[in-house]
């Protein structure tokens, strides 16, 4: 029989979970900050691709198979429980340092990708939606946002670690050995998370509920504004992202910087993402989403209209790739201040 105390929702009343759940995220952020700076410096320089396309073939495995795999996380979570799958997500992460150590060819590389794209997809989907489980609806802000600062402050001090090591060893293996004491403890601590199960029984008995899959899908995409607007807001967002892991370590490295110090401003941009999410969280609990959604995304589009006007012409290339990119984040942010109607419920 089901206690009220064992199915008790709440930060406060799960404080000890949850706190778990953000050390979690830490390292599932971390694995990402692991290739942040060095990957893009080993395709040019340890495998001489010389074109862009190339280049940047591995965010693109990483995207798809973290799309698919967020796509799929959510169905296998309610089938199997949200812990196993984390655990799950642990296992395809050893195969990220363990290919791009031994990787003889670029496609071992994308394909690792495609492993981190799993891991990613299947952890950090996992550890956001475990904290939402344990927080009342009141405080699914300030759940979201420690989770999603939790994941960026990992990524953030990753970058700048594997970044050093690089400049004082060399591009690989020494800067990915970490990578396996990351997946680790990221494992370990997985293990004395309890599942949440029945906190999903409670909050669905509360008036949450679930749709059909491709019904969800739909409502999504494009036939439910507000979740349309959403869709929309986060595809610009991470391909924004894909073009600052991508394109800023090459472009800092044709103006002459070390690898160490292109690891410090690789880091500075996850690092003020992270440390923002502990106000804006907590923010749209009181405020609302829909205006620091709009905002966040302009602020974007003109950030890298800025970093646009001080590029010089031999760079024009790069330039009209971030200058192209900036255009989808204002889009975005247009369609939701017209399509998406404020979510949060004022009581």
């Amino acid at each position: 029989m089901m206690t009220s105390k064992a199915a008790s929702i709440g930060i406060v009343e799960n404080r000890l979970p949850f706190f778990l759940l953000i050390l979690i995220n830490v390292f599932v952020g971390s694995m990402v900050g692991l290739e942040r700076t060095v990957l893009p410096l080993i395709g040019e320089k340890l495998f001489g691709l010389a074109s862009a396309s190339a280049a940047l073939s591995f965010i693109v495995s990483f995207g798809f198979s973290k799309a698919l795999v967020n796509l799929l996380a959510g169905a296998l979570a309610d089938r199997f429980g949200r812990k196993k799958i984390l655990l799950m997500g642990w296992v395809f992460g050893l195969f990220v340092p363990l290919l791009i150590i031994f990787a003889s060819a670029w496609w071992m590389v994308i394909v690792a990708n495609i492993f981190l794209g799993i891991n990613q997809g299947l952890t950090w989907s996992m550890t956001v939606n475990m904290k939402v489980d344990l927080a009342k609806p009141s405080q699914r802000g300030m759940a979201v946002g420690l989770n999603e600062f939790a994941g960026y402050m990992g990524l953030s001090v990753m970058a700048a670690v594997s970044g050093y090591v690089a400049s004082t060893t060399s591009l690989r293996p020494e800067p990915f050995l970490l990578g396996f004491g990351i997946v680790g403890l990221g494992f370990l601590l997985s293990l004395f998370v309890p599942d949440t199960s029945r906190q999903v029984v409670r909050q669905t008995a509360s008036g949450e509920s679930s749709l059909p899959f491709w019904q969800a899908f739909t409502q999504t995409t494009w036939k439910q504004p507000a979740l349309s607007s959403f869709s929309f807001a986060g595809l610009t967002t991470n391909l924004k992202d894909g073009m600052a892991w991508g394109l800023f370590p090459l472009f800092f490295a044709s103006g002459g910087l070390s690898v160490s110090q292109i690891g410090v401003l690789v880091a500075a941009y996850p690092l003020t993402w992270g440390m923002a999410q502990l106000f804006t969280g907590p923010w749209s609990d009181v405020i609302g989403r829909k205006w620091l959604i709009v905002g966040g995304l302009w602020l974007q589009a003109f950030s890298l209209w800025a970093l646009l006007a001080g590029l010089f012409v031999d760079t024009l290339n790069v330039s009209w790739a971030i200058g192209l990119v900036a255009v989808l984040p204002f889009a975005a942010g247009i369609v939701t201040l017209v399509r998406m109607q404020e979510s949060l419920k004022k009581d």
